[in-house]
């Protein structure tokens, strides 16, 4: 009886004190932006994106994404050395994200890095569309 307690004690030792993949600290999110707005208005086509500067880490950015026709969200900072909060800038082809620290490239369909040193993904915030399709509302 004795060997069953110690296998639950080592396995619930060993979940609770794992490292956390995510390596970009959790800060609370919770924004809505309208695509009736002018600075958003943007967004309704697909592959395009903004910046949304004083939110997350070091700021957001909202895609459309191309292929699924869905928006994603990510925290524009680096996931490379995210101590320094580099903020990642949209590239001019519209489909990868740039940290200007380290040079490591993130795709914005799925905030993975596309070129190293980076080897994890952008922190991804969830969105819902609401509002006939007008509002979006970033939050994690």
């Amino acid at each position: 009886m004795r060997w069953v307690y110690a296998i639950a004690f080592l396995l619930l030792f060993s979940l609770g004190c794992g490292k956390s993949t995510d390596p970009i600290p959790n800060v609370p999110v919770d924004f809505s932006v309208s695509l009736q707005s002018p600075a958003y208005s943007k967004l309704r086509s697909p592959g395009s994106s903004v910046t949304i500067p004083g939110v997350g880490i070091a700021g957001v950015i909202i895609y459309h994404d191309a292929f699924d026709n869905g928006y994603d969200a990510y925290d524009r900072c680096s996931s490379y050395k995210p101590e320094n909060k580099c903020a990642v800038t949209i590239d001019t082809s519209g489909f990868t994200a740039t940290d200007p620290c380290s040079g490591s490239k993130f795709l914005l369909s799925d905030g993975s890095p596309a070129k190293g040193p980076a080897s994890q993904s952008l922190k991804a915030y969830f969105v819902t569309v609401s509002g006939g399709g007008y509002v979006l509302t970033v939050s994690n």
